[in-house]
């Protein structure tokens, strides 16, 4: 049986593994440096489902992957967070990035809810949107447990939720690029603007570049101000999801739940120390982010083969319409905030 399960594993790692890096290769390319290296190989991850053998003998350790290979990503992708660099961005930014993230968080799931979007996906929906994209939408979801005969459906949830930031990550981008003229903003406040609005890490660097070198890097920093609130916010979410799931039961015990500590949460802030004070080198700290992208791609790849995409079509539709309209409210919101403050 080991022997099995151990070839299951690494016919699973091959496949991710390949899904990864050339989505990491694919993202280099100028049109679809947009989209990601993450988002790209959840894609292959979804297209290697044609190659249905490979697929169904690899089942179980695509499960593995999908699950622990995120959590060494994330944590990996602590070494990316200069804690000197947040600091020196100054309280404004960390304190708007708070806003950005707790408001856009609630604006977001209540509409969502508002179109009768589920729980659980309007809340990944809602952290993706508000935080850091796919690393935020899985980093959320690890702190739910599916309910028996629930856990396809949640999966879906992820790449729904996925797809959804993908989508309008890349289209605000392009949205973005194209106002830079009309908004007459500094190299700075364009910087602000992207960083504080924009969905992955890579839809920021693609915007903010657009703005020259001293807006790219106040877009790098913004947004890793919000990427900083991915472990509290996994924290206090999945507190709340506990609870009121407690309370939709009919929990009248007095019992109360442990806290969901997100123990791979811990690891990523114990990374972004480690990455800022210890004299590791530029070429040591790169390698190891380069490892995190690599390792959170396979893991998006392997939730790829796992799941069906058509779902989006259908329960993620309103979740979408939900979503865009809270990322006008958050552009609106960023470009007033970095007018008057930056």
């Amino acid at each position: 049986m080991n022997v099995v399960l151990s070839r299951n594993f690494a016919s699973a790692f091959g496949l991710t593994l390949i899904c990864s890096l050339l989505g990491s290769y694919l993202a280099g390319f100028p049109y679809l440096e947009v989209i990601g290296a993450l988002v790209i190989s959840l894609i292959l991850g979804m297209l290697a489902q044609t190659y249905e053998p490979a697929i169904s003998y690899s089942q179980a350790g695509i499960g593995l992957i999908s699950n622990k290979f995120l959590r060494l990503g994330i944590i990996l992708l602590g070494f990316k967070l200069n804690l000197i660099s947040l600091a020196q961005a100054g309280v404004k930014t960390i304190t708007l990035a708070v806003f950005i993230v707790t408001g856009t968080i609630l604006v977001t799931y209540n509409i969502a809810r508002r179109f009768g979007v589920e729980d659980h996906l309007a809340i990944l929906t809602a952290s993706g949107t508000g935080i850091c994209g796919a690393a935020a939408v899985m980093g959320i979801s690890s702190q739910f447990t599916s309910k028996e005969g629930q856990e396809e459906r949640d999966r879906e949830d992820e790449v729904v939720a996925v797809a959804i930031v993908a989508i309008l990550g890349t289209l605000f981008t392009l949205i973005e690029i194209g106002l830079k003229p009309l908004l007459h903003m500094t190299a700075v406040q364009f910087g602000v603007m992207t960083g504080g609005s924009l969905h992955e890490i890579a839809h920021a660097v693609a915007a903010g570049s657009a703005g020259g070198p001293v807006s790219l890097d106040t877009a790098i920093i913004t947004k890793l101000s919000r990427v900083l609130l991915l472990a509290p916010a996994a924290i206090i979410i999945g507190l709340w999801y506990q609870r009121k799931r407690a309370k939709a039961a009919g929990s009248t015990n007095g019992e109360k739940g442990s806290l969901p500590i997100p123990w791979f949460m811990l690891g990523f802030i114990l990374a972004s120390v480690i990455g800022t004070f210890v004299p590791l080198g530029a070429p040591v700290l790169a390698m190891l982010v380069k490892l995190a992208y690599l390792v959170l791609g396979m893991a998006m790849a392997a939730l790829g083969m796992s799941v069906n995409f058509r779902v989006l079509l259908t329960r993620g539709r309103n979740a979408l319409i939900a979503s865009t309209i809270s990322s006008v409210i958050l552009l609106t919101f960023v470009i007033l905030m970095s007018k008057l403050l930056f």
